[in-house]
């Protein structure tokens, strides 16, 4: 850029000295390439969600509480496992009728988009820890046919699990009785940055909104 600079301006100084007095037209035709140029090297970037704190002259974003849960083989997975990793998760439970089984074909889309993403990560969380034994996680990932190194199905503390569903990222996910199947939870899957702040929420029943979620995991690697 520094040498288009620097030959616009001997070439306008030449015709300057000469005399001559450049159409506005043309002036606009040897703008267009740096108008371009410039444009091109702003990026989009996403927001940062949730509730920030200034120290100093920094300001501080909300993060992903630390957790400790165990997934579909009986791994632990913490914070630590999405080190440097952009992540997607979402709160679910196997025995749901209602809006998971829309959801887990939506997050299949997901995984199937960044399967070349070796930075991207999938994490579901079940909100009927009770039920879902590491067993029945386990046969519920091979049924959708993913790898359990890029999509952690993780069960644990049920209290646990539902303190982090709304404390940390801002999801609705607890018992209700009145409820078909006995639980109540947020049909959204949220993106998570590499240093566990929340970039995006989507509704993970509207393939709409998760085509904007693939869109934005693209957009977030490249930060």
């Amino acid at each position: 850029m520094k040498k288009y600079m620097k030959e616009m301006k001997l070439f306008w100084n030449d015709h300057q000295v000469a005399g001559y007095r450049l159409p506005i037209s043309y002036c606009l035709l040897l703008a267009v390439p740096f108008l371009f140029f410039s444009c091109s090297l702003k990026k989009e970037k996403l927001p940062i969600l949730g509730q920030r704190e200034m120290n100093g002259n920094d300001t501080v974003y909300h993060t992903v509480a630390p957790f400790r849960f165990v997934d579909q083989d009986s791994a632990i997975v913490t914070n630590a496992t999405f080190n440097n990793k952009i992540y997607v998760t979402d709160f679910f439970f196997t025995s749901c009728r209602t809006i998971c089984p829309v959801m887990k074909s939506q997050m299949l889309r997901v995984y199937e988009a960044t399967k070349n993403m070796p930075d991207v990560l999938l994490l579901s969380h079940t909100i009927d820890p009770e039920y879902d034994t590491v067993a029945l996680l386990h046969d519920f990932a091979d049924r959708l046919g993913v790898e359990s190194k890029r999509w952690h199905f993780v069960t644990g503390a049920k209290d646990s699990i539902y303190k982090i569903a709304q404390t940390s990222y801002f999801a609705v996910a607890m018992e209700d009785k009145t409820e078909p199947d006995g639980f109540i939870h947020s049909g959204a899957f949220m993106l998570i940055d590499k240093h566990g702040r929340i970039r995006g929420k989507y509704d993970g029943t509207k393939e709409e909104e998760v085509n904007r979620l693939i869109g934005d995991i693209k957009i977030l690697r490249q930060e």
